[in-house]
């Protein structure tokens, strides 16, 4: 019964998984090998179905016990419903389509899987290629900053603190917030003068907390990553891997202060002149997997759209990273592969 009924929910997921989804990438897919299965290493198949359907639901006639001018004003708006349906295709979900040992195909350009507990590598695909991580990296930051703990304690924002596009919160020179405050703005929302008004109260500048980010990235196995700033913005050698990455996040994961923080959905701030603002968590995954409970998401042009995830069932924990992924893809592609981690 018990089989029956795990079965049943992992079909939910899956149906649920699949209205994430809008358009793929057919971008060039390497080696895939899940660790710890013997045996060469296998080919992805390519991706030829993550696109949209462009199917268009019916739209129902007028009623013909109406009068003619009401029956006129629905047929105008039928007519006006399917030229919308034709001008936006994605509005039709993508199915999900998996390998011959069933795990998700995904578009994305680097990916890796692994059991949060044991370390374990479930699936990967590319995760040594070295790719700008974006806003995925502020997970590191963020653990720094809660390791180093006295999170009650006063910072003053500094205007070189605000020097930080496209995303802010508009913090103000002068203000002040305890730490805490700032970490969980900087982990639901991602705002870039966040964690530079982090970094440099955590070690004096941004430069210096850079090292400390390498230090601490090296002391976890992250050998083939490095960072130069706290926030992600592209820079000339800053750099990491979704293997790296997930070793990072496995950290992020055990730390307590991060993980009630990382599970928001969303998230008051209150600005150092009483002002509130609700901040919605940018993670998707979030509030459409039930079992997903973080982590951080990233973006800029040249890192495409990257996510790092985590889901936990019944006592098994899965960590997923994605780098390099569309805007729909990212969410759709993260969505199956925690499902497929947590029920494999």
């Amino acid at each position: 019964m018990k089989l029956w009924r795990d079965r049943t929910l992992l079909v939910c997921v899956l149906i649920s998984v699949s209205a994430l989804g809008a358009s793929g990438q057919n971008d060039d897919v390497d080696a895939v090998r899940p660790s710890g299965i013997s045996g060469p290493v296998r080919k992805a198949q390519p991706v030829e179905s993550i696109s949209d359907s462009t199917d268009e639901g019916s739209i129902p006639a007028a009623s013909p016990i109406r009068k003619a001018s009401v029956a006129k004003s629905t047929s105008a708006r039928s007519r006006k419903t399917r030229a919308k349906a034709k001008r936006t295709p994605a509005s039709t979900p993508a199915s999900i389509e998996y390998t011959s040992d069933g795990i998700p195909k995904t578009a994305a350009a680097s990916v890796i899987v692994v059991d949060a507990n044991t370390g374990q590598t479930l699936y990967e695909k590319n995760a040594d290629q070295t790719r700008a991580p974006a806003s995925t990296q502020k997970l590191l930051t963020a653990l720094i900053i809660a390791e180093r703990g006295f999170l009650d304690r006063p910072v003053t924002v500094q205007q070189i603190d605000t020097m930080a596009e496209p995303v802010k919160l508009n913090i103000k020179p002068g203000d002040t917030y305890q730490r805490i405050d700032l970490l969980r703005a900087l982990l639901v929302k991602s705002p870039n003068d966040v964690a530079r008004c982090l970094a440099r109260d955590n070690a004096g500048s941004v430069e210096a907390f850079a090292e400390v980010m390498n230090r601490r990235a090296r002391e976890l196995g992250a050998v083939n990553s490095h960072f130069v700033n706290p926030n992600g913005l592209p820079m000339p050698g800053q750099y990491s891997t979704a293997r790296d990455l997930s070793l990072i996040a496995r950290t992020a994961y055990a730390n307590p202060t991060i993980r009630s923080i990382v599970c928001l959905p969303q998230l008051v701030f209150r600005y150092a002149n009483g002002r509130t603002r609700e901040l919605q968590n940018t993670n998707k995954v979030l509030k459409s997997l039930p079992y997903c409970n973080g982590m951080k998401t990233g973006y800029t042009e040249a890192a495409g759209h990257c996510l790092i995830s985590s889901a936990s069932r019944g006592g098994r924990d899965i960590i997923v990273v994605v780098l390099g992924d569309s805007k729909a893809g990212v969410w759709r592609d993260s969505s199956a592969l925690l499902s497929w981690g947590l029920w494999m």
